[in-house]
């Protein structure tokens, strides 16, 4: 950049690097979608096409950002977990939200016309805004995760509830908020029993569940599985994992290291699952979604 006596004015940046050796999750939002699906015409109390239209937009970005070890989203939200070594623009928060943010929208957009073919995008036009928190442990991260899924689960549950009430009881929306006041899951699961013939646990898990996405490696890597603790080279590598959860200094990578591992994300394929994230079957099947295999 050419030197002028308006250079100046850089000194009023400021630097907004996230904390080193951390998990990065960064979670988009989609800005006044309640208005948004209303206009556009969801189907209600889960629009099959919406979701798919969200997963694909949210897949495209992770296949765009090798950096991203796993996504996970339900309505209009999705969250992006990045690995804790990433520098991936110097780790700079505005840089890294608002590349995610911009990209997913940017393919939502793109990709609306496949799922929605009938009905063109008409103003104000989807957006999502973002935010970026870091976490220093995998536990957090999967605590995270967890609590994502389980939120999932309890407004899906009321929301099948409370359009049952609409849709089928003849309730008016007020009503059928005044006739949830207060109730819990065994409540909820029983009204729509009862009243309507619908078990919830028959219900699709891809609205209980929400969305999973991830690079699937079996394909990939030969040693995705895991190996013979009794070995040498399972003991070294049991050791230092375990220095590299612990210790205060992230591990460093080298540019041949580095290239391998973008060479290897772009051959695996990025897989769209509705399964069950808070129990350990779904990572100890997959140790390299989170960890430096």
């Amino acid at each position: 950049m050419a030197n002028s006596k308006f250079e100046y004015v850089r000194a009023f940046e400021r630097p907004d690097p996230l904390l080193p050796n951390t998990f990065i999750v960064i979670r988009l939002d989609g800005r006044s979608f309640h208005s948004f699906s209303a206009r556009h015409a969801f189907t209600k109390p889960n629009d099959i096409r919406a979701l798919h239209l969200m997963n694909a937009a949210a897949a495209a970005v992770v296949r765009d950002l090798p950096d991203i070890a796993i996504a996970y989203g339900v309505s209009d939200e999705f969250s992006f977990v990045l690995r804790r070594e990433t520098t991936l623009f110097e780790r700079r928060e505005a840089k890294l939200v608002t590349t995610v943010c911009s990209s997913f929208t940017s393919w939502y957009v793109f990709l609306w016309p496949q799922f929605f073919p009938e009905t063109p995008l008409v103003p104000p036009l989807p957006s999502f805004d973002g935010r970026a928190v870091c976490y220093p442990a995998l536990g957090n991260v999967r605590d995270y995760l967890s609590w994502r899924q389980a939120d999932c689960h309890i407004n899906n549950l009321y929301n099948t509830t409370f359009w049952a009430l609409v849709q089928q009881g003849g309730m008016t929306t007020q009503e059928a908020e005044e006739e949830l006041k207060g109730t819990f899951a065994k409540d909820k699961n029983e009204i729509l029993f009862s009243r309507f013939k619908i078990n919830y646990n028959n219900e699709p898990e891809f609205f209980k569940k929400g969305s999973v996405i991830f690079r699937d490696y079996t394909d990939v890597l030969p040693s995705a599985a895991a190996p013979d603790s009794s070995s040498p080279a399972a003991a070294a590598a049991t050791a230092e994992a375990q220095e590299t959860a612990t210790t205060a200094v992230p591990r460093e990578k080298s540019k041949t290291q580095i290239e391998k591992e973008k060479k290897r994300a772009k051959k695996a394929q990025v897989v769209v699952e509705h399964v069950d994230i808070i129990q350990d079957a779904f990572w100890e099947k997959r140790p390299w979604i989170l960890g430096d295999r």
